[in-house]
């Protein structure tokens, strides 16, 4: 089995446990707000916790809301409210279905472009014979990844 492959499988099975998470929202005063609150926590009270002005937190709560808190400042806040930070991404479709879908685009923009030459030369495919170079084009480029699989679309 290519190594690629192995590997990407792996990390699909792995990463299909995360998937019940692509339905989670976060709060709408974010996690650390939510968080703090549900402990009963101020946010001057988490402010002696990280060793900060209260200011500070106010300031950390809304760039969480605003996408610009960093991982670090996350993930020492969590530990403050006794939690862990988890960072990750879920892939919509399986890394196998992503990997196949992109390989099914390429396949077909360079069949196009062949049979765009064939046709002028009077070789033009079967519809058939069309289904079973692009599946067999699709195979391949999944089987090798070539480094240009991503450059477009």
């Amino acid at each position: 089995m290519n190594k690629k492959k192995l590997i990407r499988e792996q990390l699909d099975a792995s990463l299909q446990r995360l998937s019940p998470l692509l339905d989670a929202t976060a709060p709408p005063k974010g996690w650390i707000r939510a968080i703090r609150d549900a402990l009963g926590m101020t946010a001057k009270q988490l402010a002696n916790r990280l060793g900060v002005a209260q200011q500070a937190v106010a300031r950390i709560e809304k760039e969480e809301l605003a996408g610009s808190v960093t991982i670090k400042t996350m993930r020492r806040i969590a530990e403050c409210l006794d939690c862990v930070f988890v960072y990750g991404f879920v892939p919509r479709k399986s890394l196998e279905e992503t990997v196949a879908r992109q390989a099914k685009k390429v396949a077909a923009q360079r069949l196009a472009q062949a049979s765009q030459t064939m046709s002028l030369e009077n070789q033009a495919l079967s519809r058939r014979e069309n289904e079973q170079a692009l599946s067999d084009l699709v195979d391949e480029l999944i089987r090798t990844l070539p480094s240009n699989l991503w450059n477009k679309s």
